[in-house]
């Protein structure tokens, strides 16, 4: 038993937040906080935690957990929740490697020897799709999320659709399954047409149909379409998660483990879902520690089904060499064979930090900016 003696956190290339905690026995854990393109906002709030919570026993996970929610009038929310997600990533990392065993022993152990997983491959400029499903082939997945559609208008012509179903046959062609994410891109009279000309193509699921704030919305459509529907990157934690598990308007829920309060907080709402046979499928296009993290649920959840990692994203690549495996040294713990990454056995979250890279590129690493679409008209359109 030891306190906690600092709470640090490092701006990271191209996008990342990541945070350190030290106790005062020298014992170290990594976390992740990432919130694409809020990065200021959770730095403050890191700082307030640091404040709160140096001092306090760094292996009472679920006692600081809690602090941190219920001594906080104002709760909730992405920043908030990113913000714990980084103290408690980094908190169960750091109690794993005291105990010498990875974190999934500590969940109560392994559920299965690997972890299905996809990759990205573009959509929203389409172009290359197929030559992009290829890669990822060659690199070993066996299936790949695509975004449905460029920007589209409240109510646009029908003809902006047809290209999806084209991109969607043409990676089943290769014997690939198939996600195709709107993006909560399209609003309620595109989406349905949308979903209807894909059922025929057998998307792995389709994803964000429509934006997680319109549940009236999303369960309409669950009625309308055999397409499995997922959804919950927006979603922050098991209370905004009931509301669709209650009007069973979901088959698939994509916490992501930066923005819903961490490993605890994703822990349970994976176990409500189970209850209401709702499959498990993280959201996580960040950074190693946040991959890391989502693979020790992987590992011990029964209803996990496969997990996102993102290699080679367009962000990544304008970074320079910054990709997940840039800021650790073990990066063969991520290695893809058959579609699967095998569970991951070391300390800790099984992933060793480049600590002196980390410090360097923090020293000017400048905040992701938001980014947006304009429509032909003018007016803004959903990211």
């Amino acid at each position: 038993m030891a306190p906690i003696a600092t709470i640090e956190h490092f701006r990271v290339l191209p996008r990342w937040l990541f945070v350190k905690i030290t106790d005062t026995e020298d014992h170290v854990g990594w976390g992740e906080a990432t919130l694409e393109g809020h990065t200021e906002a959770i730095e403050g709030t890191l700082t307030g935690f640091a404040t709160r919570f140096t001092g306090l026993e760094a292996d009472d996970i679920e006692e600081l957990w809690q602090q941190a929610w219920r001594k906080s009038f104002y709760r909730g929310g992405p920043v908030f929740m990113s913000a714990l997600a980084g103290l408690d990533i980094a908190l169960w990392d750091l109690k794993a490697r005291k105990l010498g065993v990875p974190v999934w022993q500590l969940l109560g152990g392994k559920v299965r020897e690997r972890v299905a997983v996809y990759a990205w491959i573009g959509g929203d400029r389409p172009g290359g799709i197929e030559a992009a499903a290829k890669g990822r082939l060659a690199q070993g997945f066996k299936a790949v999320k695509m975004n449905a559609t460029e920007d589209v208008g409240w109510l646009d012509s029908p003809s902006a659709l047809h290209a999806s179903v084209e991109r969607l046959k043409s990676v089943k062609a290769l014997g690939m399954d198939a996600a195709v994410d709107f993006h909560g891109r399209l609003h309620k009279p595109m989406a349905k047409q949308l979903a209807k000309a894909l059922e025929p193509h057998g998307p792995l699921f389709i994803e964000e149909p429509l934006l997680s704030e319109h549940p009236e919305g999303i369960k309409e459509l669950y009625g309308l379409t055999t397409c499995p529907i997922a959804l919950g990157e927006r979603l922050y934690s098991r209370w905004d998660f009931k509301r669709f598990f209650e009007d069973r308007s979901v088959d698939i829920i994509q916490p992501d483990i930066s923005h819903c309060g961490g490993i605890s907080e994703l822990r349970r709402i994976a176990a409500m879902a189970e209850a209401y046979d709702v499959a498990l499928a993280p959201h996580c296009p960040l950074g190693p520690i946040a991959l890391a993290a989502c693979l020790q649920i992987g590992i011990c959840t029964p209803n996990h089904q496969i997990q996102e990692m993102r290699m080679g994203m367009h962000y990544n690549v304008l970074a320079g060499e910054y990709d997940i495996n840039s800021y650790i040294t073990n990066p063969e713990v991520f290695d893809v064979k058959d579609g699967f990454v095998e569970k991951l056995t070391g300390p800790g979250l099984g992933i060793e930090i480049n600590e002196e890279l980390v410090r360097k590129v923090a020293e000017t690493t400048e905040p992701w900016p938001l980014l947006g679409f304009l429509g032909k008209d003018g007016a803004y359109r959903e990211w």
